[in-house]
């Protein structure tokens, strides 16, 4: 039985230390991490799709590197790449999301209750819940629970020189997004980043990455059984 996964990401900044691709690294490890596992569950057999590099990333538009798409057009690209799939009788995809502005979310979320497909959602609590206590808090852009995955990952694209002059910026993203900040710099994030990138290690990033392929596990296994 095949499943499909899709990356999801953005090209957005992520601080003086981090690749601009950060998100879509991430989605694209939990989503190999998750095929590799699942490799010895026969008959089922995962595929990674191409990722999706672009996504809606208007907070950070203040800094060079953010490249932006509307919630529509993601809308449309993600509803029309699964319907596709499903027209040619794949019925089970799951997309694999970590970009977290709330307009990007709302957008995959539309696409995939419209076409059926299933959506590893990282903001619903039940998941939060599971991950690392900076990404708990608020404060998980480029931060010390983001800049471990990618270090775990794609070490070379890291500037450690610089991650490690870095000061902590406790910001709760979620609490000032409802109190109607709409950008990184009004958010107090005057560098693009926020918790503590310092700390990062790749040792977390690994030991976090086998908590989100774990979750995604779970999930491809339930979707097979429904």
């Amino acid at each position: 039985m095949p499943v499909l996964l899709l990356p999801v990401g953005a090209v957005e900044p992520h601080g003086p230390h981090a690749p601009l691709g950060t998100d879509t690294i991430i989605s694209s490890a939990i989503c190999a991490r998750a095929a590799s596992e699942l490799a010895g569950d026969a008959p089922l057999r995962v595929l990674v799709l191409p990722a999706i590099a672009y996504g809606v990333t208007r907070y950070g538009a203040a800094f060079p590197g953010a490249v932006t798409v509307g919630e529509g057009a993601l809308e449309t690209m993600v509803g029309e790449i699964c319907g596709s799939l499903r027209a040619q009788g794949f019925t089970h995809v799951v997309i694999v999301n970590s970009h977290f502005e709330p307009g990007h979310v709302a957008a995959l979320r539309r696409a995939a209750s419209e076409t059926g497909a299933a959506l590893l959602d990282l903001t619903r609590r039940v998941n939060a819940q599971q991950l690392t206590d900076e990404f708990r808090s608020g404060a998980a852009h480029a931060g010390r629970y983001e800049t471990s995955l990618v270090l775990a990952t794609q070490p070379e694209l890291v500037d450690v020189e610089a991650m490690r002059a870095l000061p902590a910026v406790v910001v709760d993203m979620p609490a000032a997004i409802a109190e109607g900040k709409t950008d990184f710099q009004a958010m107090g994030m005057d560098r693009a980043y926020c918790g503590a990138p310092a700390e990062s290690s790749a040792a977390e990033g690994e030991a976090t990455l086998g908590t989100l392929s774990g979750m995604l596990v779970h999930l491809v296994r339930e979707l097979v059984r429904s």
